[in-house]
């Protein structure tokens, strides 16, 4: 493989084609020596982790709006910074995302550093992330690998070894291929490819700027690489969720700091366990002495585990909960809403 006719023709086809994200510099603006704000940087790829472009934007846009610096963002209150994150999942993220910020305001003034060492030191900051940010708002030439480019290199090289073994060497054969030249412009064009063109399902193949060096189209299957083991079954769970309320008010509880969901609003529930509940168990659990009534299950997936709650309504008064108006339930967890919404949807 022809490494620097490969860097050429992608950078080429980057300039041409760059995605208009709300946290980028362009490659033109780039070239005239506007930098992008590391903090914006950083935010964005901490929430695009575990999520999709078109659902982080929204989020990203009402973070800017709200905390346009990383010191607005460190003297917020956790409880509203995790309210504003209900929906992206991984609360453990925002969690790490304060720890970082407030880490950044109180011991380097509000200014991240500028090299991919200092990021990694800053509490909460993984090494993609560091490597990304060193990149793509400092210019160093870091090797920034998440799964657009994984795929790529997969794909690239027709690399046997199936994921998540393949991980190492994926990072070994995208390292090869770093230049001194234009490094964040690089690692966004690797980024943009992935996503756009060399697809998880139905790659653009006709359409990719570096198809000639591929091997994986050479064999005639790219749509096969990355190769896979096959995904163990998730295990289920089970549990009882109450809907609890008192007027327009609806009763939650803030969950323990640590663990799933971890600091988060939500509604009462019992535990989660492999066996379901019966009725007696469920209603000897309830927050509060009331005329339970069932209203029916709702299904939620977690990333190792999927989840059956049982729902049960009430009117009454409870101690020790958060009485919350129904129209600021928008800011739960997915799973929570979702409960609270079938709760009274199936109670008409």
């Amino acid at each position: 493989m022809n490494a620097q006719a490969l860097r050429a023709q992608l950078l080429a086809w980057y300039d041409a084609n760059a995605r208009d994200l709300p946290w980028r510099v362009g490659p033109k603006a780039h070239a005239v020596g506007v930098r992008a704000d590391p903090y914006r940087v950083w935010l964005s790829e901490v929430m695009l982790q575990q999520t999709t472009v078109p659902h982080a934007t929204p989020y990203f846009l009402k973070f800017t709006a709200r905390w346009p610096t990383v010191a607005d963002l460190a003297g917020e209150a956790d409880g509203e910074v995790m309210a504003a994150w209900a929906g992206l999942g991984y609360y453990a993220r925002a969690r790490n995302l304060l720890a970082c910020a407030r880490a950044v305001a109180a011991e380097h003034g509000g200014v991240f550093p500028d090299a991919e060492a200092g990021l990694r030191a800053l509490p909460g900051l993984g090494p993609y992330t560091a490597a990304a940010v060193a990149a793509i708002a400092f210019d160093e030439p870091t090797n920034v690998v998440d799964g657009n480019v994984e795929r790529v290199m997969a794909r690239l090289f027709a690399v046997e070894t199936p994921l998540p073994d393949a991980k190492p060497e994926l990072k070994r054969l995208a390292a090869r291929l770093i230049g001194d030249d234009r490094p964040g412009d690089w690692a966004q064009a690797l980024m943009d490819l992935g996503a756009t063109i060399c697809r998880p399902k139905a790659p653009l193949c006709d359409r990719c700027p570096v198809a000639e060096h591929c091997a994986a189209l050479k064999s005639g299957a790219p749509e096969t690489y990355p190769r896979r083991t096959a995904k163990a079954e998730r295990p289920h769970r089970h549990g009882v969720a109450y809907v609890l309320t008192r007027g327009d008010e609806v009763a939650l509880v803030r969950r323990p700091p640590r663990g799933l969901l971890g600091g988060m609003l939500a509604l009462p529930t019992s535990d989660w366990r492999t066996a379901r509940w019966s009725d007696a168990e469920a209603r000897a659990g309830a927050p509060a002495q009331a005329a339970w009534r069932g209203v029916g299950e709702v299904e939620h997936g977690f990333t190792h585990f999927t989840l059956t709650l049982t729902l049960l309504r009430a009117e009454g008064e409870a101690d020790g909960v958060i009485w919350t108006p129904r129209r600021d339930l928008d800011a739960l967890p997915s799973v929570f809403l979702k409960a609270a919404r079938a709760g009274f949807a199936n109670l008409l």
